[in-house]
């Protein structure tokens, strides 16, 4: 198992510069989860990780070794792809065991390495069948225990439950998070576009767009404390509604009026230098809720879903083509086309200008 440092890692294919300035420090026993939108570069950076792709620019290091020019054979890293890739004409058992027999390993050695990973994935009745005869996620377990048997110090993942419908995806997601539990000493990268994978798996997420990081943390911190309007945004289903206004009051609170005409106060402290500021004040879904008191946003209801756990309202858009949408817990009586008044808690607010977090200055 080891560390895995990165210090300005860029990649470009001629003069297009897909990534720039990529500095990450990944610590032995953590599962990094890479998200981002489509062509942001996660898999490109996870190919890079493992050798597939050249680095252009900057180091890679793993157990303090730099392994720019080291073959991905020799890198002690081991990746499970999209697509299962397994040997249709072999068992199970061949399947896992085919990279230590290349290595010229005893059957011996061999056999105890299977076995173990046909425990851990919970395999063994199906060793001996070939790949046909399984499902989805048994299939995309098998090629989780070619990575297994081979110990590597890295795991690498490339979006491994995107070819599976939704009810194994659930599955196999618990069982990867069961199987990082397993081996608490294993270091894992996991790239994936699906918000529930990362929030839930990862030790910390790493948010890419524009060729670059835009945050790096833990799951609560991207959520609660996101550093700038894209990770606000991309972080959380549905997305955090950014309404536009100015400072209207500093201090330890501040107000801020919207110029949709809403007023809203922030638990967050600005100055005098502050006043009359252009913000856009950031607020999730599931923190509005309704309120007899003056509003910090109210609307006409466009499209309601009812869900049973909560009820979607998506309000009528504004001139600038942008519109609310709160989540509220719980049944309600139809509201579509009704004004419905909303605020939130001032804990529950952020403040962006400039694109970036008043909490982060």
């Amino acid at each position: 198992m080891a560390d895995l440092k990165l210090t300005d890692v860029a990649k470009a294919y001629g003069e297009v510069q897909v990534l720039s300035n990529i500095n990450l420090d990944i610590k032995q026993g953590e599962l990094i989860v890479f998200v981002g939108p489509s062509g942001c570069g996660k898999s490109t950076l996870l190919r890079m990780i493992a050798g597939l792709e050249r680095i252009t620019g900057g180091t890679l290091e793993i157990d303090k070794t730099v392994v720019n020019d080291v073959p991905p054979a020799q890198r002690g890293i081991a990746m499970v792809f999209q697509s299962y890739a397994l040997y249709p004409h072999m068992t199970v058992r061949d399947n896992m065991a085919f990279a230590l027999k290349i290595a010229k390993q005893t059957k011996e050695q061999i056999d105890a390495a299977v076995e173990n990973a046909a425990r851990i994935l919970q395999l063994t009745p199906y060793l001996d069948r070939l790949p046909k005869a399984l499902s989805g996620g048994q299939r995309q377990r098998v090629a989780i225990g070619r990575a297994i048997v081979r110990d590597p110090k890295v795991y690498l993942f490339d979006e491994p439950l995107s070819n599976l419908d939704a009810a194994l995806r659930v599955a196999t997601r618990i069982e990867i998070a069961q199987l990082k539990e397993s081996m608490p000493d294993s270091t894992m990268i996991y790239v994936t576009h699906d918000q529930v994978e990362a929030m839930t798996l990862a030790s910390r997420i790493v948010v890419l767009a524009g060729g670059g990081i835009s945050q790096v943390g833990s799951p609560l911190e991207l959520y609660e404390r996101p550093e700038n309007e894209f990770v606000a945004q991309f972080i959380g289903s549905p997305a955090m509604n950014l309404m536009s206004g100015k400072i209207t009051a500093t201090g330890i609170q501040t107000r801020v009026d919207l110029d949709g005409g809403g007023t809203a106060v922030a638990a967050i402290a600005t100055t005098e230098a502050d006043m009359g500021r252009a913000v856009n004040l950031g607020v999730r879904p599931e923190d509005l809720f309704e309120t007899d008191g003056p509003p910090l946003y109210q609307g006409s209801v466009a499209i309601m879903e009812a869900l049973g756990e909560v009820t979607l309202l998506y309000f009528e858009k504004d001139g600038d083509g942008t519109g609310v949408v709160a989540k509220l817990p719980g049944i309600h009586a139809d509201l579509k086309r009704q004004v419905v008044k909303l605020t939130a808690d001032p804990s529950k607010i952020h403040l962006f200008a400039d694109g970036r977090s008043l909490l982060y200055r």
